[in-house]
C-alpha cells in the first residue's frame, strides 16, 4: 500500500483530517515519567494509544528526539505505530534539503531506519534535493510550500515573474515533480487565502497543514480553504495543544485522557466544516 493509499484509507476509516504531531518535551511530561530512561517512548505511546482512532496520521518531529540522543526511542515509536496501528501513516517531520548521495542517505534514514510512510522535504536546492525520495515510489515526499511561521514570507512571498515564490513551488510539484503521484505540500493554517490558492493550483494533492492549536490558525477558514471537493485532502496538524492538554482535575483525567479529549474536540471542529 502506498502512502497516498494509506492516507486515503485513514481519512475514511477514522472520518478524520487530524494529524497528531509528536513533539516530546520532557520538561512538560507528567512527573512520574520524567526520570524513566524510556520517558519519550512511554509518553508518546500513551498519547498514541489514546488518540489513534481520532487521527489520519502521526507526525513525529525528529529534532525533539535527536536533541536528546533518543533516536532509538523514535525508532521504537515508529515500530509500535506500524505494528499496532498499521492503518495510520507516519510522517517524519525532518525538513531535509540536501542533494545527491547525502539526500539518498536521508531518504534511507526516513524510510528504512524509521519506516516512515512520508517525510517533509525542503525544495530550496531544487529537484535534485527531492529526487532521491521519489525513488521510493510507495512513500511520500511532502514539500515545504507556504509555511505557517511569520518569517516564511521573507522568501516565500518574493515576486517571481508576477507570482509569489510559494506558488511557483506548488506549480513545480504539481506539474513536474509529482510523476509518481506521491507528493504533498506543507501549507500553513495561518494563511488561509494562500491555502485556497494552493488548493486551486494542485487539485487533490494532499496538504499537510500546520498552525492550528498553539499557533492560532483558524480551523473553519483552513478547512474551507484547503479541503478537496470530497471533503478530504488535508492533514491538519496539532501538536502541543493535544500533547500537553491540561487534565481536568475535577474528573481526575490522566494526561493521555486529556490529550484524547482535545484530539476529539479538534477532529470534531474540523469535521464541522468539511462539507459546509
Amino acid at each position: 500500500m502506498t502512502f497516498i493509499d494509506k492516507l486515503s484509507a485513514a481519512w475514511t476509516a477514522h472520518d478524520s483530517l487530524l494529524c497528531v504531531g509528536l513533539d516530546p518535551d520532557i520538561a512538560k511530561f507528567p512527573a512520574h515519567l520524567r526520570d524513566r530512561p524510556d520517558a519519550i517512548f512511554a509518553f508518546c505511546k500513551e498519547i498514541i494509544d489514546a488518540t489513534a482512532d481520532t487521527a489520519c496520521a502521526y507526525k513525529p518531529q525528529i529534532a525533539y528526539f535527536a536533541a536528546l540522543a533518543a533516536e532509538d526511542q523514535l525508532e521504537a515509536i515508529c515500530g509500535y505505530l506500524r505494528e499496532t496501528y498499521p492503518l495510520v501513516p507516519i510522517i517524519l517531520d525532518a525538513k531535509r534539503g540536501d542533494i545527491g548521495a547525502t539526500a539518498e542517505q536521508y531518504a534511507r534514514e526516513a524510510f528504512e531506519r524509521y519506516g516512515a510512510d512520508a517525510v517533509t522535504v525542503n525544495p530550496y536546492m531544487g529537484f535534485d534535493s527531492i529526487a532521491p525520495y521519489l525513488e521510493w515510489k510507495d512513500r511520500g515526499a511532502i514539500v515545504l510550500c507556504r509555511t505557517s511561521n511569520p518569517g516564511g514570507s521573507d522568501l516565500q512571498f518574493l515576486n517571481v515573474d508576477g507570482k509569489p515564490l510559494y506558488q511557483h513551488v506548488a506549480q513545480l510539484v504539481a506539474d513536474k515533480w509529482n510523476t509518481n503521484g506521491q507528493c504533498g505540500l506543507v501549507v500553513g493554517a495561518t494563511f488561509p487565502a494562500e491555502l485556497a490558492q494552493v488548493r486551486k493550483m494542485v487539485g487533490d494533492m494532499p496538504l499537510l497543514v500546520p498552525g492550528i492549536g498553539a499557533q492560532g490558525g483558524d480551523v473553519q477558514a483552513s478547512v474551507q480553504a484547503g479541503r478537496t471537493a470530497a471533503g478530504a485532502g488535508m492533514m491538519i496538524n496539532s501538536s502541543r495543544a493535544i500533547l500537553y492538554a491540561k487534565p481536568d482535575d475535577k474528573t481526575g483525567e490522566s494526561f493521555a485522557q486529556a490529550a484524547r479529549r482535545v484530539a476529539l474536540e479538534t477532529k470534531d471542529a474540523i469535521n464541522r466544516f468539511r462539507s459546509v
